[in-house]
């Protein structure tokens, strides 16, 4: 629900139907004076219900700035200069991946998933392992993301092999042990995307689950994939956002 030209809402009757940006202007009070001079007749959010029943892209909303910038750049493909930070508030239980994960989970993550360690390379991985989480020489979030990049932007024909070998070895595993909460969701990415990239990228980003009336707040820069489940969802009035598919072909 919002007044953004990409996406207007509309009301009224079966006779006359009107955009709420239309009904706003004719019924300013609504919003009241201090929004209605700050905003005019636009509303100044979107307000949406969202079911996610298969796994939805990675992508991130950038803060204004760069919006404007990457706006003025490609307006054909960022089609709106506004930051787009939003918040979701869950109605039943709620899966996302939500921004990067700490140095010491992503030395685990290096440490046990041998087919990121493989695609990043041996000489890569080590170097990670070896920092310090409090080490203030060190970019942590800068390391993260570099290591983040290489895999996304990696050879297709790699992911694939990469992300089979991976089912396999899970596959194998699950039948003796029982797998780990990222494990199970690598499983279920494969499921649904089959041998795509963002099977491997999940392992990057905090896997979090949300109860019934629990909440998230994505800020700009953040990556972030909503997995499963209904939310509401209220964010900035913007339709700015950069977009990686779990499709390789896109």
């Amino acid at each position: 629900m919002g007044t953004h030209e990409l996406g207007p809402s509309f009301g009224g009757s079966d006779s006359e139907e009107v955009t709420l940006k239309k009904w706003i202007r004719e019924n300013p009070g609504a919003l009241g004076d201090k929004v209605v001079v700050k905003w005019g007749t636009n509303l100044p959010f979107l307000f949406k219900i969202l079911l996610v029943t298969v796994a939805l892209s990675i992508q991130a909303h950038p803060e204004k700035e760069l919006a404007r910038m990457l706006h003025m750049m490609q307006p054909n493909v960022y089609k709106d200069p506004n930051h787009k930070p939003e918040m979701a508030i869950a109605l039943i239980e709620f899966k996302a991946l939500y921004g990067f994960v700490n140095i010491e989970e992503l030395k685990d993550i290096l440490i046990g998933v041998a087919e990121i360690t493989e695609l990043v390379s041996n000489d890569a991985t080590s170097k990670i392992i070896c920092m310090r989480e409090l080490n203030v020489y060190v970019n942590v979030k800068a390391i993260v993301q570099s290591v983040f990049t290489k895999l996304m932007s990696a050879n297709k024909d790699g992911i694939l092999a990469l992300v089979s070998k991976q089912k396999n070895r899970l596959e194998a595993e699950n039948k003796i042990r029982r797998l780990s909460e990222r494990e199970q969701l690598a499983l279920l990415m494969e499921k649904q995307y089959h041998a795509d990239v963002g099977v491997l990228a999940a392992f990057f980003l905090n896997y979090v689950k949300l109860n019934p009336g629990e909440a998230l707040y994505i800020g700009p820069n953040e990556p972030h994939a909503y997995i499963s489940g209904e939310c509401i969802k209220c964010m900035a009035a913007s339709d700015m956002l950069c977009e990686r598919d779990w499709h390789l072909s896109t």
